[in-house]
């Protein structure tokens, strides 16, 4: 498996239940990594994945929109489930859900060098 993405999973499986994360802020974190390029991997998950993809939203606060709709309606569904809300328009409001990233000492400890601005996206 290719190993950025599975820096991206194990980053991705840090965000905790009722907290999002955006594509460029995971892949700020993840470093040496593009917002598609979380994209990409997420898309790739088999079925029964342990990784949490449902929490990994684009930077408006809106569940990027995929071919299978179906995959849509599933993520809002479980991010509701734990506790995130939606306004009218669909958007999750960043300020209250936005997961604030991991420690410094975890990035570090695990090989991690996240760009200086992964705690500002």
């Amino acid at each position: 498996m290719d190993p950025t993405y599975e820096r991206v999973y194990a980053v991705v499986r840090l965000i905790p239940p009722g907290r999002v994360a955006t594509y460029g802020q995971v892949a700020s974190i993840v470093g040496n990594c593009t917002a598609r390029m979380v994209g990409y991997a997420l898309a790739s998950l088999p079925a029964r994945s342990d990784v949490p993809w449902q929490r990994v939203i684009n930077a408006q606060g809106k569940i990027s929109l995929r071919a299978d709709s179906a995959g849509n309606l599933l993520q809002r569904q479980l991010l509701e489930e734990e506790g995130v809300r939606f306004d009218a328009q669909g958007r999750v409001e960043l300020r209250r859900f936005r997961w604030a990233g991991p420690q410094l000492d975890w990035l570090l400890e695990h090989g991690y060098d996240p760009e200086p601005s992964w705690r500002e996206e």
